[in-house]
């Protein structure tokens, strides 16, 4: 069947159901379908909502969550929360994330960063007692690695709390980072996981929402009921993605690839003036550029204009925070073109 009303299910949906309720960590075994991953972070907001009878949300400033009102809410970037997208949904509110460098709490290291970020987030979650859900991407797109011990420190407080953790992984998850899920680097289970972009093989809309069995607690209410929430087609392309990821090992290719390019990104940092960071894990890796490595003052004129000269190369990709150049190849890269792709970023930082 091309199609399957909303009020029903089908073979497909189920084992996909099934297969992400196994891959996924600790006792999350729960699963419903969007069409895209504003729509599941939204339904995962739902669900921390019916679990816990409170509205509030903890977020970071400066992340995505999605386009929708509700995702927008507990996003962090000016451009989808000013303006006309006002007035946005009640209780969302947001903390400075950590940051290695121009951190927002005044520190000087990763690691006093994230110490610091963590007490916030736990005297914020304290502070009023009564939020839903902490909402975060265990590792930051723009990409930002977290310091270890972080994100156990976050599960301790939002445990203290009675908080959720809801882990979006809609950028980092099939093995984008080296690892199936992103959290499995940190040894941390969130609550809710929400997959999405990869998941339809990159070609169709699927996302999706796992959640710990003991939070099937809304079946009376309609917290997804989207037209093709369990459609057959991109179920099937789902499940196909996953089984070519597993059988072709794309999550171990990912991690050493990764190595592979990071090491060439730190010898560029070794050779330019203007590159002052480089980070990230397994196929998603940020080249961070500056006016001086002194001051790590950003360098948001000189990476648009190392963007463009990679684009006339025929090479696109992201810049996140006005000068990161956020790298994010796809998992069947082959290594001859992720040489040529790193070739290119090489050449165009170098001619700076």
């Amino acid at each position: 069947m091309p199609f399957a009303p909303r009020r029903f299910t089908c073979e497909p949906a189920v084992e996909l159901a099934e297969t992400l309720g196994a891959l996924a960590p600790g006792d999350l075994g729960k699963v419903l379908f969007t069409t895209g991953g504003s729509d599941a972070i939204e339904v995962a907001l739902k669900l921390a909502r019916a679990a816990t009878g409170r509205f509030k949300t903890l977020s970071f400033w400066d992340a995505f969550h999605g386009a929708g009102f509700g995702a927008a809410s507990v996003g962090g970037e000016a451009t989808f929360r000013s303006g006309i997208a006002g007035p946005l949904l009640p209780g969302t509110e947001h903390v400075a994330p950590w940051a290695p460098h121009n951190c927002p709490y005044g520190t000087n290291s990763l690691e006093d960063s994230a110490r610091a970020c963590a007490s916030m987030i736990s005297y914020v979650l304290g502070r009023e007692g009564d939020f839903a859900a902490f909402i975060a991407e265990p590792m930051r797109a723009t990409p930002l690695v977290p310091a270890p011990g972080f994100w156990k420190a976050v599960r301790e407080a939002c445990d203290r709390h009675g908080t959720l953790l809801i882990f979006d992984e809609i950028p980092t998850g099939l093995g984008k980072t080296g690892k199936f899920f992103a959290s499995e680097h940190d040894g941390v289970a969130p609550d809710i996981i929400v997959l999405g972009k990869s998941l339809g093989g990159g070609i169709l809309p699927i996302a999706s929402v796992i959640a710990r069995r003991d939070l099937d607690i809304a079946g009376d209410y309609a917290i997804g009921h989207y037209t093709h929430e369990k459609n057959p087609v991109t179920a099937r392309a789902a499940l196909t993605t996953i089984a070519i990821v597993r059988e072709e090992g794309l999550v171990e290719r990912s991690a050493e690839l990764g190595a592979h390019a990071l090491a060439r990104m730190n010898d560029l940092m070794q050779r330019s003036p203007f590159v002052g960071d480089v980070r990230g894990r397994g196929l998603m890796f940020g080249v961070e550029m500056v006016e001086d490595k002194a001051s790590r003052a950003p360098a948001r004129a000189l990476a648009e204009k190392i963007y463009y000269r990679c684009l006339d190369e025929g090479l696109s990709f992201k810049i996140s925070q006005g000068n990161v150049l956020t790298l994010s190849p796809s998992l069947v890269i082959a290594r001859a073109d992720l040489d040529k792709a790193l070739d290119i970023v090489e050449a165009a930082v170098l001619a700076a």
